[in-house]
C-alpha cells in the first residue's frame, strides 16, 4: 500500500488538516479561534444552521486576520449548500425559490457571514435523494459550477454520497468534483470503493467521523498493540493512516491538547504492514 499525501487537483498543496466545526453551536467562534492558533489553515463549515453556525466561523476568521495570526491566503475555507430536507428553520434561502436560486442565495449569504469574497471550496451537502441524483440536484451542481466559473469559488465537492451516485455525478458534471466528503466507517474499509474512485478521477477524499465512528474497531487488541508499539494514541494513528493512504481528514476536537496532537500526526510514519493492519482493523 504505497503512503501517498491529500493534493488539491493540479498537485496544489493542500492543509493536511481540516477542522470541522459542526455541532459546536454558540462555542464555534472561540473553538474555530482555538483552531487557528494551534495551527489548523482548513476550516469546514456549512450554511446550515441545524449543525453549524456559520458566522461564529465568519467572527473567527475575522479575529484572526485582524490580530495577525493569519492572513486570508494562508486559509483554505470550505463550506456548503444544504437542500431543504437537511436544514431547520432557520433558512439561508427563500424555501419556494428554484434550486439555482437557493443556490446563489445560500452563497451569498456564506459569504456575509464568513466575511470574505470568495471561498476555496463549495460543496453539495449531500444529493436530495439517497439513490441517485433528483432533477433538483442536478439544477443545484449547474448553479454551483456557474460560482466556479464566476471566481467565487476555487473547488467544488459533494459530501455525503454513496459510490453510484458519485458516478453519475461525474458522467453530468462539466466541473467535476475536486473533493469527496464523507464519513468513513473502518467496517466498510474506511469507505475503500469511494476513495479508490476518488483516486482514480482525481479528486480528493475528504474523510469525517474518522473516530467517532469507529469506537469498537478502535479498542481491537490488534490496534492496541499497534498503538504501544509505535508510541502513539489511537486519534494519531488514525490519522495518520488516513494521510499516508490519501484522505484529508476532518477532525472537530475541542481540546486544545488534542488540536495539537491531531496536527503533529504528520510526524511519523506507518509501515506498510501497520497500514494494512488499520486498513482490515474490523476484520480482526
Amino acid at each position: 500500500m504505497k503512503a501517498v499525501h491529500a493534493t488539491s487537483p493540479g498537485e496544489m498543496p493542500l492543509p493536511g488538516f481540516l477542522y470541522g466545526t459542526a455541532w459546536k453551536e454558540e462555542r464555534t467562534e472561540a473553538l474555530t479561534r482555538l483552531a487557528l492558533e494551534a495551527g489548523f489553515r482548513g476550516i469546514d463549515t456549512a450554511n446550515q444552521r441545524r449543525h453549524y453556525f456559520e458566522a461564529g466561523v465568519g467572527a473567527a476568521v475575522a479575529g484572526a486576520i485582524a490580530g495577525g495570526l493569519v492572513r486570508r491566503d494562508d486559509l483554505f475555507l470550505q463550506t456548503k449548500f444544504t437542500h431543504l430536507r437537511g436544514q431547520d428553520h432557520r433558512l439561508p434561502y427563500d424555501p419556494d425559490a428554484d434550486p439555482a436560486t437557493q443556490v446563489r442565495q445560500s452563497f451569498s449569504s456564506s459569504l456575509e457571514h464568513l466575511g470574505v469574497e470568495r471561498v476555496d471550496s463549495y460543496v453539495l451537502h449531500g444529493p436530495s435523494t439517497g439513490h441517485g441524483l433528483a432533477a433538483a440536484d442536478r439544477e443545484v451542481w449547474r448553479a454551483m459550477e456557474g460560482l466556479h466559473d464566476a471566481g467565487k469559488t476555487r473547488f467544488l465537492g459533494i459530501s455525503n454520497v454513496t459510490l453510484p451516485q458519485l458516478e453519475e455525478l461525474f458522467a453530468f458534471a462539466a466541473v467535476p468534483p475536486a473533493f469527496v466528503q464523507n464519513r468513513c466507517f473502518a467496517r466498510l474499509a474506511w469507505d475503500r470503493e469511494v476513495r479508490a474512485f476518488c483516486r482514480t478521477n482525481g479528486a480528493v477524499y475528504q474523510g469525517f467521523s474518522l473516530l467517532t465512528a469507529n469506537v469498537q474497531e478502535l479498542r481491537a487488541p490488534a490496534f492496541a498493540r499497534l498503538s504501544a508499539r509505535v508510541r502513539k494514541g489511537p486519534a494519531q494513528i488514525v490519522f495518520r493512516f488516513a494521510q499516508q493512504v490519501g484522505m484529508l481528514p476532518l477532525t472537530g476536537t475541542t481540546h486544545p491538547d488534542h488540536m495539537r496532537e491531531d496536527l503533529e500526526a504528520d510526524r511519523f510514519d506507518l509501515s506498510e504492514d501497520d497500514l494494512r493492519l488499520v486498513e482490515t482493523i474490523a476484520a480482526r
